[in-house]
């Protein structure tokens, strides 16, 4: 297995950088645009894993989506599975949202699967909800992929479910206007992920299709016999990704820009923003121009606070490197939704110890002792994009050379992100392992 090596930075990091499109609003567009019967135009385009992992599995359900110059025109319609098998590849997204889809296949079941890291993920309370709605599915091990769902639309309902993933219950959400009755989704406390949820209602009633929340802020309701209408729409840029520049340019004196994005948007990570100028950090934001610069001679980030990630789990990684090379205690609270996305992101995390941080776990919350630099190790990613790009920005503050497991793991969600920092002047470089005759093998580092 190859290794991503990252080597110290000691210069300043100079240069304009365009932030890709959001996959969060992007999976979301794809998918409602195939429920409504007509031509939606979506601009904005990622070539990220789980971006092709949902483009698949709408091409396995028959649903022609064209790619242009600046994104995607798609064809929705009826979902006719062509073989009875659909791909989700490693896309927790892809898969959770389309599941209780198959029970709109015309033509037989539909049966859901996906790489080896998905199948592990255990979906009983999504596959459970479902089977509330009126679905009938089958897990072939219990609780967990692969999933056969037999046609039939649901019959909605008051269905409850944990609040643990935003997904789950986005999922049903996308499901409810097909159902004969109205529905009603509750989240069983603690609810996470809030930020998402709203993310999804937000986009659905761009796609025609009307959601409330009630007053207690866990309940949602649906009215039956509702249609998705085709829409065009133009795709947010991917704070998510940005966040990992963001970071960059707090660790080291900068004068960076980067381009199509100049506020937080509707985006649930959004928050990173208000969190780097929290810590002293300035941001210009420029909205006539679609612009954020980062201009300073290298000021050590501030922390001294406290941050809840109950609704920004996917920031842990990101978080967690700027905590623990800032100035002060940093404690972050409500980290359990972080536990279960391609890796347990608190475990991953706690890594940073091996690099010299000072970072521990107590019950639901992180707490941080800032360090003013670190020094290289061994990490694992657990082929978890998130992690390995968080580790590949605290390398660059590493005396030494940090080595990485699963170095194209980026790929998953920000393709753009090895390219750039090389564009960007930083010493990032692929090691592949290649087989030789006889026992012995040759290491070859390759610079993107």
């Amino acid at each position: 297995m190859g290794r991503l090596m990252v080597s110290k930075y000691e210069g300043n990091i100079k240069g304009n950088v365009r932030v890709p499109p959001s996959k969060y609003h992007l999976h979301r567009a794809l998918i409602f645009a195939s429920l409504a019967d007509g031509q939606s135009t979506i601009t904005g385009k990622s070539d990220c894993l789980h971006i092709r992992d949902t483009l698949h599995s709408l091409s396995d359900f028959s649903i022609r989506v064209s790619k242009t110059t600046h994104g995607y025109v798609v064809h929705g319609g009826s979902y006719v599975p062509r073989n009875g098998l659909i791909r989700v590849g490693s896309s927790g997204t892809t898969s959770q949202f389309l599941l209780g889809l198959g029970s709109l296949s015309q033509g037989g079941p539909a049966t859901f699967d996906g790489h080896r890291a998905l199948k592990a993920r255990p979906m009983k309370p999504l596959i459970q909800a479902l089977t509330d709605m009126g679905l009938k599915l089958e897990a072939a091990n219990g609780d967990r992929l692969p999933v056969t769902v037999y046609p039939g639309l649901p019959k909605g309902g008051r269905i409850s479910i944990p609040g643990t993933l935003s997904q789950w219950i986005s999922g049903l959400l996308i499901l409810a206007p097909f159902a004969s009755h109205d529905t009603i989704v509750e989240a069983i406390p603690p609810l996470n992920e809030k930020t998402y949820i709203h993310l999804t209602m937000d986009m659905m009633r761009q796609f025609g299709v009307e959601v409330s929340e009630h007053e207690n802020g866990r309940m949602w309701t649906v009215p039956a016999g509702q249609t998705y209408r085709p829409c065009d729409i133009a795709i947010e840029p991917d704070v998510s990704s940005a966040a990992f520049l963001l970071l960059l340019a707090a660790l080291h004196p900068c004068d960076l820009v980067l381009e199509g994005i100049s506020d937080e948007g509707s985006h649930p990570e959004g928050r990173i923003l208000a969190i780097i100028k929290q810590m002293g950090i300035p941001l210009e934001e420029n909205r006539e121009n679609n612009t954020i610069r980062i201009q300073h001679d290298g000021i050590r980030p501030a922390a001294d606070f406290e941050v809840d990630m109950k609704d920004i789990p996917d920031l842990i990684p990101a978080m967690s490197v700027l905590a623990a090379l800032s100035k002060g205690k940093t404690v972050m609270k409500n980290i359990g939704p972080g536990r279960l996305k391609e890796s347990d992101r608190v475990k991953a995390m706690l890594q940073l110890n091996k690099m010299g941080a000072d970072i521990r776990e107590e019950g639901d919350r992180l707490i941080i002792h800032g360090k003013p630099s670190l020094h290289a190790a061994s990490i694992s990613t657990y082929n978890d994009h998130r992690v390995e790009m968080a580790f590949a920005i605290a390398a660059t503050r590493a005396e030494g050379k940090t080595d990485l497991t699963f170095p194209n793991a980026y790929k998953i969600s920000y393709p753009e992100f090895l390219g750039q920092m090389t564009q960007l002047g930083l010493d990032m470089r692929i090691r592949q392992r290649i087989k030789q005759t006889g026992r012995k093998s040759k290491k070859e580092e390759i610079s993107l």
